[in-house]
């Protein structure tokens, strides 16, 4: 077995959901939870098939991200996964109907950072151990972090 590292491209201003699903419905439900949970946001579906054809299935409204999406989903490798890169929604507007959407196993990450999956390949096959998800912190937060974060949510409107 052999360990390989992905750097994955994330467009600037775009946020991605990596995850693990079962089934080759996945890219259409998927799309229908994006366009049903935010109908403005633009995004690029791909899952990889761990059986079959075993082609990377893609959609998506934006021929850009759907194209970075297969792209990325092609170098992790790895059978029944999927990515969903998008922009003008974030994460948080979508991940409760992701994860609703009935195969879906499990999320690996929801981010806009710098993002590199770490992949276990052993003949013709690649498993997904974890993410790297953006940087470590350099300390704990004071009181004055805790105000500004306090007031970044309320002025994105994220908390009353």
């Amino acid at each position: 077995m052999e360990f390989e590292k992905i750097d994955l491209k994330i467009p600037e201003g775009a946020n991605i959901i990596l995850g693990q699903s079962h089934f080759i419905k996945t890219v259409e439900d998927l799309h229908e939870a994006m366009v049903t949970s935010v109908p403005s946001s633009k995004f690029g579906i791909a899952f990889s098939e761990a059986s079959g054809e075993k082609l990377v299935r893609h959609s998506g409204n934006d021929k850009e991200l759907r194209e970075i999406a297969s792209e990325n989903i092609l170098a992790i490798g790895s059978g029944h996964c999927f990515i969903i890169i998008m922009k003008d929604c974030f994460p948080i507007n979508v991940l409760g109907a992701i994860k609703q959407v009935p195969e879906i196993c499990r999320i690996f990450c929801a981010t806009a950072n710098p993002t590199s999956v770490v992949v276990a390949r052993e003949k013709n096959r690649g498993a997904i151990l974890g993410v790297f998800d953006g940087d470590s912190p350099e300390g704990i937060e004071a009181d004055a972090s805790i105000l500004k974060r306090k007031e970044f949510l309320r002025m994105i409107g994220y908390k009353l």
